[in-house]
Order: C-alpha cells, then structure tokens, then sequence
C-alpha cells in the first residue's frame, strides 16, 4: 500500500473521529464557535490533520477531515483548511513534545490581555499544567503567514500555552484528550480567579512549593483517561457525537 492510500485511510478514520469528538464537545462547552480549530499530528510524519475551514464546529464529521503536511499542502481529503493553519503546522514543527493544538477565542482568556498588569494566577491543583507560565503573543492579528506562525510559536517556546493579545489562546497538548481537558481546566481556573476578585477578595495562587509537591504526585495519564470517560460519555448520551464512532472504550 502507497503512503499517499496510507494518508488518505486517516480520512474517516479513528483519530478523524476523535478530532470530530473532541472539536464538538468544545463547542458545546461554548470554548469553540464559528471560528476556532484543532488539530492532532499524524504519527511518524510531518503532517497533521485539521477540519475544514467552512465545516461547523458543531457538525464535523471523521470523513471531512483534512490531512495537510507542515508547509500547508492538503494531502489527503477535499477541500481548504483554516486560514490560520499555520499555528499549527509552526508549533508542530518546533515542538515534537506536541501532539494536539487547540486554537480558540476563549472569552475570559481574552480579557487577561485587555488589562493592564492581568496575570493568569495557578488557582486549582490542575493548574500545575501551567506552572511555567502563560506568556502573551503580543500580534492581536490572525494568524496566516508563515513568519506570524514562526513568531507564536516562539512566543509559546515550551509552555504549554500562550495568550494572544485581543485574540485569543493557543494551547498544546500530547493528545487530544489531552487538549479537551486542559482547555476545560484552563476555563476553570479563570473563573476560579475572577469570581474571587468580583467577590472583592485577593487570589491566593498556589506556591511554587505546592505546585512542586502536587505535581510529583499527580498522574495524568490516569486523570486524562477519568475524565475523557466520563467527558466523552457524557458527549454520546446528550447526542454531541455517536456512539457509532466508537471512542468510548476505556482502553482507548
């Protein structure tokens, strides 16, 4: 079999669908909307697969997906991508720690780059995921020339997100389930620290101290495994994906 059929069988297929799934249970969670994208790299090649630029984040489908190598080329599948593909393909090419990229418009992510001296506090126990810090981008353009998507992924470096001034946030993960439960806990933890300060109180942040300690006894293939079972099967019983794709063995 050809490596083009190869490619073109990922077209439909299992980690389609679970881009499928996961873009949709974030829209659902209003994280995702009319604009927004993931993307997941395909294993042992410098390409990814992303969804079409004019498909609904509420309606994909695996067999709509696009496969796309990391100079923008569509190689498997019908149709154009994102115009800010290239968020993906630079951060991909710079950082083979990552596997899934998530861009999106997250509201309260946005609002941190509006004021003046806002920092992203570690508020819950999950935000150890960003202990490293969240920096911001500071181009509030979209993203669609290469040198731009050279640029973010810089400003990422090897955090595991990046704010993007007036814009929104780039997030990175070594999954896809990955990518769905960071971008829920990042929400989380906003709110966390919004609320406290509407209620006019003063955030107290987790220390570095006890980030290290949770950390070391945190395991996050458990976690991500806990929640993707019961995210996933939450997703199938309110009709946000079928059960037909077959994503909800634990195992998986």
């Amino acid at each position: 079999m050809s490596a083009t059929a190869n490619l073109e069988e990922l077209v439909g297929g299992p980690l389609s669908a679970e881009l499928a799934a996961v873009t949709r249970m974030l829209e659902s969670r209003e994280l995702l909307s009319y604009s927004g994208h993931v993307s997941v790299r395909v294993p042992g090649q410098d390409a990814l697969i992303i969804q079409r630029h004019v498909d609904s984040r509420a309606e994909l489908v695996p067999e709509r997906m696009l496969v796309v190598d990391f100079d923008g080329k569509v190689i498997a599948g019908k149709g154009n991508p994102p115009s800010e593909t290239v968020i993906h393909t630079e951060i991909l090419r710079a950082r083979p720690d990552v596997n899934a990229v998530l861009h999106c418009h997250m509201q309260l992510a946005v609002l941190f780059t509006q004021m003046k001296g806002a920092k992203i506090l570690p508020m819950r126990t999950f935000a150890t995921r960003w202990a490293s810090g969240v920096p911001v981008h500071p181009d509030p353009s979209h993203i669609r020339r290469l040198e731009q998507g050279q640029a973010l992924a810089a400003s990422l470096g090897q955090h595991q997100a990046v704010l993007m001034r007036a814009h929104g946030i780039t997030m990175v993960a070594e999954s896809l389930k990955g990518i769905l439960v960071d971008a829920i806990h990042f929400e989380e933890n906003l709110k966390d620290q919004i609320q406290i300060m509407q209620m006019g109180g003063e955030p107290i942040p987790l220390t570095e101290e006890e980030m290290g300690s949770l950390k070391k006894s945190q395991n996050r293939t458990h976690h991500l495994r806990k929640l993707w079972i019961y995210y996933a099967g939450k997703a199938v019983a309110s009709g946000i994906f079928p059960a037909e794709w077959n994503l909800l063995d634990t195992d998986h």
